[in-house]
């Protein structure tokens, strides 16, 4: 008995459908587009803000967008939901982070309309790709926060701040000294039961592809959970199937398999 076919493709941005130059290979975008013909839904699912998503938007222009973590939803453009720590939240997250990991350590806040980061070195000389960051020193910051992020270099005070975050939903990301911090239980796979409800579609219906730990949960939830041939072993260990990288084009190769096997 064949396999029904799959309705909705989740793809994670960096480490996986991008290069490590943080760009969309032409293939890739021949492949998404070759699928989205085959009336397959594209969904963007990545820890990134809306913001410094914006030129991979324009290029594969997503049915559905998961950004922030999970914090921002968009089904067809529209908000299906957000979760947002209040601006007295976020100010006193940055004051009490700050009392735990020092005066200098540096953090990004996403909100609904933009990026925040007191950089110490623009991200733009480092990242061409990147979306336009709002320097500040969070002095009377005064906004609400979909995500918090800290770069924390010192494992043992990481382990505090998470700690006295506890009720937060919090996660390392495997490539840095980045943690991100969003409100309890905001997560991808959350994110994805809210697309499924907006979208009419059971969590079997989708693939997804990941390579860190917060795509972890998002790859079992899902009906195929596809992990990046770069992939931490973490995530390799539990998914249904492995591609080969992110530099071969490992999302495209297993889409083209998946299309002559009439799964999609």
């Amino acid at each position: 008995m064949m396999e029904s076919p799959k309705r909705i493709l989740l793809f994670d941005l960096d480490g996986t459908l991008l290069r490590e130059d943080k760009t969309l290979s032409r293939y890739t975008l021949e492949v998404v587009s070759k699928c989205k013909e085959r009336g397959r839904l594209i969904g963007i699912s990545t820890s990134r803000s809306e913001q410094n998503c914006l030129k991979f938007l324009k290029e594969l222009n997503p049915d559905i967008l998961i950004s922030s973590g999970g914090a921002l939803v968009r089904a067809d453009k529209k908000i299906v939901c957000s979760s947002s720590f209040s601006a007295a939240e976020t100010k006193s997250f940055i004051e009490t982070a700050r009392n735990i990991c020092g005066m200098e350590c540096e953090f990004t806040v996403d909100t609904l309309e933009a990026h925040y980061w007191n950089y110490k070195i623009n991200p733009k000389e480092q990242d061409k790709t990147w979306g336009d960051s709002i320097y500040t020193d969070f002095t009377d910051f005064n906004h609400e926060a979909l995500k918090i992020c800290v770069e924390i270099p010192n494992p043992n005070t990481a382990q505090k701040l998470c700690g006295h975050f506890s009720e937060l939903d919090s996660q390392h990301f495997s490539d840095g000294d980045w943690y991100k911090f969003t409100k309890s239980g905001i997560t991808k796979e959350k994110a994805i039961l809210a697309v499924c409800e907006a979208c009419h579609v059971d969590v079997s219906e989708i693939v997804a592809f990941g390579d860190d730990y917060a795509d972890i949960g998002m790859l079992k939830i899902c009906g195929i959970g596809v992990a990046m041939g770069n992939a931490i072993q973490e995530v390799k260990d539990i998914a249904d199937a492995i591609t080969l990288s992110n530099e071969e084009d490992g999302v495209a190769v297993y889409l083209e398999k998946l299309i002559q096997g009439e799964i999609l």
